[in-house]
């Protein structure tokens, strides 16, 4: 095998690729990146049997052929290269790639004992990219982070037509996002839990223009700009989200989310570990208070509309920011029943796009 790409573009892929490398590989030559020189293109796979990611990137090949590489050396080499073409040419048990004055002669790994990549699965439609890697940021954060309840971990995906939903919950709070998208055809109808981590993953990396979605044989695939990733789909239990996230609410406050993020930040400063941020609804103002224990005590009086009583609530500071984080309106809604009730905060709409619901902590 030899071929000739842009350093640039083979870092930029090289790094893409690199993401979904397993911490803790199963086999070893799931460390490793497989290369496959095409006619006049370079293909970049990586699979842990969980996860698989492939990119496609123009490259000037001379001889076609496939090399499997441990995939961070090569991540660390490619993004420490300097300005000038690389050329990888395979001799023996080793890939030679060299760079300008630079040469690394790096042992390749068995191409034999690679996994077939599962295909991309059947399109069932697709979405922009800043609106798929808005929403999945907006829902992505109440996903759990422990393994033991795989359901919680993951982010269902609901579609009816064109009408896709989001959500997720670590048990404490639940995300959700409605968006529209274009699907393959108009009854389309899909329910499935796809892993968060791989999600975000997705999110993060997308590049302008549209991100192909498809479900089929218990995976889901992404594939946006010549870059597809696929993963096994999780257990498809799920709670029933959306009926607690109908409940009625008989007060509701309406605050400009930056200067109360702010306010919320600062006075957490001397709230001890795992201690609650205090709400103070009035009308015409939120007081934000926190402490009172060994560092201190802090408070910040935030403009807000109120209608209904007075109350005061209280909530862990970072749950409580990550919900305003999603909020993209200039102003959030905050919807309360009681003291002791979950809320529900949503962007400023009357039909809201983005809802989360955040248990609150019983004050003292």
């Amino acid at each position: 095998m030899k071929f000739q790409v842009n350093r640039d573009v083979l870092a930029d892929a090289v790094a893409w690729s690199a993401r979904t490398l397993p911490g803790r590989p199963a086999l070893p030559v799931l460390s490793g990146i497989l290369l496959e020189a095409l006619d006049d293109s370079l293909s970049l796979s990586v699979f842990d049997y969980d996860v698989s990611a492939r990119a496609l990137i123009e490259a000037d090949v001379a001889e076609p052929g496939k090399v499997l590489i441990p995939g961070r050396v090569l991540a660390e080499i490619t993004k420490s290269l300097p300005a000038e073409p690389v050329q990888i040419v395979t001799s023996g048990s080793e890939a030679v790639l060299t760079c300008g004055g630079a040469e690394f002669g790096l042992l390749t790994m068995p191409v034999e004992d690679f996994p077939t990549l599962p295909a991309m699965p059947p399109k069932a439609g697709a979405v922009g990219g800043g609106i798929f890697a808005s929403a999945v940021g907006q829902v992505a954060v109440a996903a759990s982070r422990d393994d033991t309840l795989p359901m919680l971990t993951g982010i269902r995906v609901d579609i009816d037509g064109v009408n896709v939903s989001m959500a997720s919950t670590d048990r404490y709070r639940i995300a959700a996002r409605d968006f529209l998208w274009h699907p393959e055809r108009q009854e389309q109808t899909a329910a499935v839990m796809v892993p968060a981590r791989v999600m975000v993953e997705v999110g993060r990396s997308l590049r302008a223009g549209e991100v192909s979605i498809g479900f089929g044989d218990g995976i889901a695939g992404f594939e946006c700009a010549g870059r597809v990733t696929t993963v096994r789909l999780l257990d498809d239990q799920f709670i029933d989200y959306r009926a607690r996230l109908t409940e009625s609410w008989s007060i509701r406050a309406a605050v400009k989310v930056a200067p109360f993020v702010e306010a919320i930040k600062r006075v957490a400063l001397v709230a001890e570990r795992n201690t609650a941020i205090r709400l103070s609804f009035t009308q015409g103002q939120v007081l934000v208070q926190a402490g009172g224990g060994d560092i201190g005590r802090g408070a910040e009086a935030v403009e807000a509309d109120l209608e209904g009583d007075d109350i005061q609530i209280a909530f862990q500071p970072h749950y409580l920011l990550d919900g305003l984080a999603g909020v993209e309106s200039e102003q959030a809604r905050i919807n309360m029943a009681s003291p002791t009730r979950p809320v529900l905060i949503t962007d400023d709409e009357d039909d809201p796009t983005f809802r989360y619901l955040v248990m609150s902590l019983r004050l003292a």
